[in-house]
């Protein structure tokens, strides 16, 4: 069984890394006009918000067999077998993770290992975690 969740997406959040990326560029070009200089800057951070845009769109969350593996862009982290998780619960940290949502569930896992998360649909998720792992304690209500 293979099974793939993609993160939810907080739009607030996006947002609000827009207006930190080009708050300051709208302001200086109000101010100074525009340049070759002040182009090329918007050029820069729009080719990385773009890398950030595909980073919040393409996170997943996949559980094949007994191994959950979590993908956010580019960058995979280590997979973790489902049998070593032993608590899911519902967090408000604003940790960075792979979780592009403020509506995040933190995964604890082996004795002193966790990764907070935010799937769509963290039910289900979580349902087809405690299927493979029924020892796992939930607490996401």
């Amino acid at each position: 069984m293979t099974k793939t969740y993609y993160s939810k997406v907080s739009y607030l959040l996006l947002g609000f890394i827009f207006v930190v990326f080009f708050g300051p560029l709208i302001f200086y070009a109000f101010d100074e006009g525009t340049d070759k200089s002040l182009l090329g800057t918007g050029l820069f951070l729009l080719i990385i918000f773009a890398f950030v845009l595909h980073m919040f769109f393409s996170t997943t969350y996949t559980i094949k067999d007994n191994i959950l593996k979590i993908k956010s862009g580019f960058i995979p982290f280590n997979p973790i077998h489902i049998s070593e998780i032993t608590e899911i619960t519902k967090t408000n940290s604003i940790l960075s993770s792979p979780a592009v949502s403020f509506d995040r569930i933190e995964i604890k896992y082996q004795k002193v290992n966790s990764i907070i998360i935010s799937p769509k649909d963290k039910h289900s998720f979580v349902k087809d975690l405690s299927t493979i792992n029924p020892n796992i304690k939930i607490n996401i209500s």
